[in-house]
């Protein structure tokens, strides 16, 4: 039993560790400003394209490529919109998330230290009621033992 729950945790392991491989990829992109008319727009007028050449290269009138411009760059676009532009432009259309810690790793790290001082505090706190309080030191191992326990464990209160 223990072999399998052991096995089990390496596998969320590596799966969290390639992940982050992937992601990493994407890292620098998090970084770039989105045009304030989209990239669609940047993109063909950088290029030096009329709406007409692109609406011809998807089969749409020149309306319909104002009209995709102004979704993506009010959000309102679809992905499948967005990739069948990029095919049109040339060019290939890709998505992705940038974790803001960093990696998949530390943001779950985040997550199971905030847990584990959310329930160390709350549990000292009703300990300190009945005079049994514990000090700083001890308190800050403890979340870090928690912390650990509930990062190995993966528990989906982490997403609570």
């Amino acid at each position: 039993m223990y072999k399998i729950h052991l096995q089990m945790r390496n596998k969320k392991k590596i799966l969290i560790e390639q992940l982050d491989q992937k992601l990493g990829k994407f890292k620098d992109a998090g970084i770039a400003l989105v045009p304030q008319k989209g990239w669609i727009n940047a993109i063909r007028t950088t290029l030096n394209m009329t709406r007409d050449q692109l609406g011809t290269k998807l089969g749409l009138t020149k309306g319909a490529i104002q009209k995709i411009e102004e979704r993506e760059a009010t959000g309102q676009i679809t992905i499948n919109k967005l990739r069948d532009v990029g095919q049109a432009l040339d060019m290939q259309f890709v998505y992705g998330f940038v974790p803001k810690d960093g990696t998949i790793d530390n943001l779950i790290n985040s997550k199971a230290e905030k847990l584990a001082r959310k329930i160390v505090l709350r549990t000292n706190q009703n300990m300190k009621l009945e005079d049994q309080g514990i000090g700083d030191e001890k308190i800050d191992k403890t979340i870090k033992d928690l912390a650990n326990e509930i990062k190995r464990e993966m528990r989906k209160s982490l997403w609570d």
